[in-house]
Protein backbone atom coordinates (compact mmCIF):
# COMPACT_ATOMS: atom_id res chain seq x y z
CA UNK A 1 0.00 0.00 0.00
CA UNK A 2 1.47 3.39 -0.51
CA UNK A 3 0.41 5.81 2.07
CA UNK A 4 -0.73 9.24 0.96
CA UNK A 5 -0.93 12.54 2.65
CA UNK A 6 -3.01 15.28 1.44
CA UNK A 7 -1.49 18.69 1.91
CA UNK A 8 -4.10 21.46 1.03
CA UNK A 9 -5.72 24.71 2.48
CA UNK A 10 -9.03 23.73 1.18
CA UNK A 11 -10.88 21.38 2.54
CA UNK A 12 -12.81 20.57 -0.32
CA UNK A 13 -10.19 20.07 -2.48
CA UNK A 14 -8.61 17.77 0.29
CA UNK A 15 -11.47 15.95 0.79
CA UNK A 16 -12.12 15.18 -3.14
CA UNK A 17 -8.55 14.03 -3.62
CA UNK A 18 -8.88 11.68 -0.63
CA UNK A 19 -11.99 10.21 -2.20
CA UNK A 20 -9.91 9.68 -5.26
CA UNK A 21 -7.01 8.31 -3.49
CA UNK A 22 -8.88 5.44 -1.11
CA UNK A 23 -10.61 4.13 -4.28
CA UNK A 24 -8.11 2.92 -5.61
CA UNK A 25 -6.75 -0.69 -4.07
CA UNK A 26 -3.25 0.34 -3.88
CA UNK A 27 -3.23 3.27 -1.99
CA UNK A 28 -4.69 4.60 1.57
CA UNK A 29 -4.73 8.46 2.94
CA UNK A 30 -3.02 8.15 6.24
CA UNK A 31 -3.66 11.96 7.11
CA UNK A 32 -4.87 15.41 6.05
CA UNK A 33 -3.29 18.80 6.19
CA UNK A 34 -4.45 22.20 5.96
CA UNK A 35 -1.06 24.13 6.20
CA UNK A 36 2.29 23.38 5.54
CA UNK A 37 3.59 22.98 9.24
CA UNK A 38 1.02 20.46 9.99
CA UNK A 39 1.94 18.61 7.07
CA UNK A 40 5.42 18.49 8.02
CA UNK A 41 3.82 17.23 11.52
CA UNK A 42 1.71 14.70 10.19
CA UNK A 43 4.08 13.44 8.18
CA UNK A 44 6.81 11.97 11.02
CA UNK A 45 3.66 10.63 13.03
CA UNK A 46 2.64 8.78 9.98
CA UNK A 47 5.37 8.43 8.46
CA UNK A 48 3.44 8.88 5.16
CA UNK A 49 5.43 7.22 1.42
CA UNK A 50 4.22 10.17 -0.25
CA UNK A 51 2.77 13.57 0.08
CA UNK A 52 0.82 15.44 -2.21
CA UNK A 53 1.32 18.93 -1.08
CA UNK A 54 -0.23 22.12 -2.45
CA UNK A 55 2.39 25.21 -2.92
CA UNK A 56 -0.38 28.22 -1.46
CA UNK A 57 -0.94 27.54 2.10
CA UNK A 58 -0.68 29.50 5.74
CA UNK A 59 1.23 29.03 8.14
CA UNK A 60 4.49 27.37 6.10
CA UNK A 61 3.43 27.18 2.34
CA UNK A 62 4.67 24.35 0.17
CA UNK A 63 7.97 24.94 -0.70
CA UNK A 64 9.04 25.64 2.70
CA UNK A 65 7.17 22.44 4.20
CA UNK A 66 9.21 19.99 1.10
CA UNK A 67 12.34 22.00 2.07
CA UNK A 68 11.96 20.46 5.94
CA UNK A 69 10.49 17.02 4.70
CA UNK A 70 13.93 16.79 2.53
CA UNK A 71 16.22 18.11 4.76
CA UNK A 72 14.86 15.46 7.81
CA UNK A 73 16.75 12.10 7.97
CA UNK A 74 14.32 10.47 9.25
CA UNK A 75 11.97 11.36 6.49
CA UNK A 76 14.67 10.00 3.33
CA UNK A 77 11.92 8.21 2.14
CA UNK A 78 9.01 10.59 1.51
CA UNK A 79 8.53 12.05 -1.66
CA UNK A 80 7.05 14.83 -2.84
CA UNK A 81 4.25 15.76 -5.35
CA UNK A 82 3.54 19.14 -5.53
CA UNK A 83 0.49 20.73 -6.95
CA UNK A 84 -0.30 24.11 -8.54
CA UNK A 85 -2.81 25.67 -9.99
CA UNK A 86 -1.17 26.89 -13.63
CA UNK A 87 1.82 24.69 -15.06
CA UNK A 88 3.19 28.16 -15.63
CA UNK A 89 3.61 28.46 -11.68
CA UNK A 90 7.01 29.77 -10.91
CA UNK A 91 6.63 28.86 -7.33
CA UNK A 92 7.09 25.25 -8.90
CA UNK A 93 11.21 25.57 -9.88
CA UNK A 94 11.26 26.85 -5.94
CA UNK A 95 9.52 23.81 -4.70
CA UNK A 96 11.86 21.26 -7.03
CA UNK A 97 14.67 22.79 -5.79
CA UNK A 98 13.44 22.06 -2.12
CA UNK A 99 13.29 18.50 -2.75
CA UNK A 100 9.75 17.88 -4.49
CA UNK A 101 10.06 14.88 -7.01
CA UNK A 102 7.69 16.39 -9.53
CA UNK A 103 4.57 18.71 -9.60
CA UNK A 104 1.39 18.49 -11.22
CA UNK A 105 -1.53 21.01 -12.56
CA UNK A 106 -5.11 20.39 -9.86
CA UNK A 107 -7.15 20.38 -12.96
CA UNK A 108 -5.50 17.23 -14.08
CA UNK A 109 -7.82 14.06 -14.76
CA UNK A 110 -8.48 11.60 -11.88
CA UNK A 111 -6.78 8.83 -13.27
CA UNK A 112 -3.80 10.91 -14.60
CA UNK A 113 -3.34 11.90 -9.87
CA UNK A 114 -3.35 8.31 -9.45
CA UNK A 115 -0.75 7.07 -11.86
CA UNK A 116 1.57 10.58 -11.05
CA UNK A 117 1.33 9.05 -7.12
CA UNK A 118 2.27 5.91 -8.27
CA UNK A 119 4.90 6.50 -10.69
CA UNK A 120 6.89 9.17 -7.86
CA UNK A 121 6.01 6.51 -5.03
CA UNK A 122 8.18 4.03 -7.22
CA UNK A 123 11.13 6.74 -7.32
CA UNK A 124 10.43 8.13 -11.01
CA UNK A 125 11.50 11.68 -10.35
CA UNK A 126 9.12 13.43 -13.11
CA UNK A 127 5.70 12.64 -14.10
CA UNK A 128 5.62 14.31 -17.06
CA UNK A 129 9.56 15.21 -17.70
CA UNK A 130 9.20 17.23 -20.97
CA UNK A 131 6.73 19.61 -19.70
CA UNK A 132 8.46 20.04 -16.63
CA UNK A 133 11.76 20.62 -18.24
CA UNK A 134 10.17 23.42 -20.91
CA UNK A 135 8.61 25.09 -17.24
CA UNK A 136 11.58 25.31 -15.68
CA UNK A 137 13.43 26.35 -18.91
CA UNK A 138 10.61 29.41 -18.89
CA UNK A 139 11.13 30.47 -15.34
CA UNK A 140 14.91 30.80 -15.02
CA UNK A 141 15.07 32.17 -18.28
CA UNK A 142 12.75 35.02 -17.54
CA UNK A 143 14.30 35.30 -14.17
CA UNK A 144 18.23 35.42 -15.03
CA UNK A 145 19.13 33.34 -12.61
CA UNK A 146 22.46 33.26 -12.12
CA UNK A 147 24.40 29.81 -12.09
CA UNK A 148 24.49 27.98 -8.94
CA UNK A 149 26.41 25.18 -8.09
CA UNK A 150 25.32 21.94 -6.65
CA UNK A 151 26.82 20.78 -2.88
CA UNK A 152 29.34 18.69 -5.05
CA UNK A 153 30.14 20.79 -7.60
CA UNK A 154 28.55 21.52 -11.54
CA UNK A 155 28.75 19.17 -14.34
CA UNK A 156 32.31 20.26 -14.72
CA UNK A 157 33.40 16.85 -12.21
CA UNK A 158 31.23 15.24 -14.76
CA UNK A 159 32.94 13.20 -17.95
CA UNK A 160 32.11 14.28 -21.46
CA UNK A 161 29.14 11.16 -21.54
CA UNK A 162 27.67 12.02 -18.15
CA UNK A 163 27.43 15.80 -19.41
CA UNK A 164 25.71 14.41 -22.30
CA UNK A 165 23.02 12.49 -20.31
CA UNK A 166 22.69 15.07 -18.05
CA UNK A 167 21.47 17.06 -20.97
CA UNK A 168 19.53 14.68 -22.54
CA UNK A 169 17.57 14.43 -18.50
CA UNK A 170 17.14 18.23 -18.49
CA UNK A 171 15.29 18.24 -21.82
CA UNK A 172 12.98 15.34 -20.44
CA UNK A 173 13.89 12.04 -21.93
CA UNK A 174 13.94 9.08 -20.11
CA UNK A 175 16.38 6.15 -19.69
CA UNK A 176 15.28 4.43 -23.20
CA UNK A 177 15.33 7.56 -24.73
CA UNK A 178 18.73 8.44 -23.77
CA UNK A 179 19.87 5.32 -24.69
CA UNK A 180 18.33 5.19 -28.14
CA UNK A 181 19.60 8.57 -28.39
CA UNK A 182 23.45 7.69 -27.14
CA UNK A 183 23.00 4.42 -28.83
CA UNK A 184 23.58 2.53 -25.30
CA UNK A 185 21.55 -0.14 -23.27
CA UNK A 186 19.06 0.62 -21.69
CA UNK A 187 21.12 -0.05 -18.28
CA UNK A 188 24.15 1.92 -18.90
CA UNK A 189 22.22 4.83 -19.54
CA UNK A 190 20.49 4.39 -16.15
CA UNK A 191 23.82 3.76 -14.18
CA UNK A 192 25.02 6.80 -16.02
CA UNK A 193 22.08 8.32 -14.50
CA UNK A 194 22.39 7.46 -11.01
CA UNK A 195 26.56 8.08 -11.11
CA UNK A 196 25.38 12.05 -12.01
CA UNK A 197 22.99 11.65 -9.56
CA UNK A 198 26.01 10.94 -6.93
CA UNK A 199 28.35 13.35 -8.14
CA UNK A 200 26.00 15.98 -7.94
CA UNK A 201 24.31 15.03 -5.03
CA UNK A 202 20.88 15.49 -6.81
CA UNK A 203 18.04 13.80 -4.58
CA UNK A 204 16.48 12.93 -7.39
CA UNK A 205 15.98 13.41 -11.78
CA UNK A 206 14.21 16.63 -10.95
CA UNK A 207 17.01 18.33 -9.50
CA UNK A 208 19.37 17.36 -12.35
CA UNK A 209 17.01 18.98 -14.25
CA UNK A 210 17.87 21.98 -12.25
CA UNK A 211 21.78 22.03 -12.39
CA UNK A 212 21.90 21.20 -15.74
CA UNK A 213 19.70 25.04 -16.65
CA UNK A 214 21.39 26.86 -13.79
CA UNK A 215 24.63 25.47 -14.87
CA UNK A 216 24.13 26.59 -18.32
CA UNK A 217 24.63 23.08 -19.75
CA UNK A 218 21.37 23.31 -21.09
CA UNK A 219 19.38 26.54 -22.20
CA UNK A 220 16.00 27.44 -23.59
CA UNK A 221 15.91 26.53 -27.15
CA UNK A 222 18.32 24.54 -27.82
CA UNK A 223 17.73 21.92 -30.11
CA UNK A 224 17.86 18.20 -29.17
CA UNK A 225 20.76 15.96 -29.56
CA UNK A 226 20.72 13.45 -32.33
CA UNK A 227 22.56 9.81 -32.04
CA UNK A 228 25.78 9.98 -30.83
CA UNK A 229 28.02 6.87 -31.33
CA UNK A 230 29.51 5.81 -28.22
CA UNK A 231 32.23 6.79 -26.49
Amino acid sequence: MIRVLLADDQRLVRAAFAMLVESAADMEVVGQAGTGREAVELVRATRADLVVMDIRMPDVDGIEATRLIAADDDLAGVKVLVLTTYDTDDHVVEALRAGASGFLVKDTRPAELLTAIRTVAAGDSLLSPGPTARLIARVLSAHSRVPEASAAGGPECLSARERQVLALVARGLTNTEIAETLRLSPLTAKTHVSRIMGKLQARDRAQLVIIAYESGLVTPGDPPLTAVAPG
